[in-house]
């Protein structure tokens, strides 16, 4: 599946309200990774094809996109002070946030140890 755009409306919608909630509880029903980017950004344009081939390799988790130029409003909720940021959503555990461009192996290693590890 390929990776999926986020606006900050179907951020609320899907995964959590963060003007109604304020403890974290995730809407859906697989894991999730939130790349937070700009078109500019040269680190997140050496992720993004890395992200998509995850996506495509791992259709049990979502991976989503953020441009952090056009949803403003999420980057600020998120407190994004440098992009790449990538927040990795567990279904059972509390979202984890990291800075920068990690390797594929990496963002693997960290699917199966706290995304899916915990799915099953």
């Amino acid at each position: 599946m390929p990776t999926v755009k986020l606006t900050t409306q179907k951020f609320k919608d899907e995964i959590f309200d963060y003007t109604t909630g304020k403890e974290w509880k995730y809407k859906d029903t697989k894991p999730a990774i939130i790349d937070f980017y700009a078109d500019w950004c040269g680190p997140c344009k050496m992720v993004a094809p890395i992200l998509e081939e995850l996506s495509n390799e791992n259709p049990e988790i979502i991976i989503y996109k953020v441009d952090t130029e056009v949803e403003q409003e999420l980057a600020a909720v998120f407190q994004i002070r440098s992009i790449p940021s990538i927040l990795f959503i567990p279904l059972d555990k509390q979202p984890m946030m990291q800075a920068g461009a990690l390797p594929k192996h990496i963002l693997e290693e960290i699917i199966q140890k706290e995304l899916l590890s915990s799915a099953s």
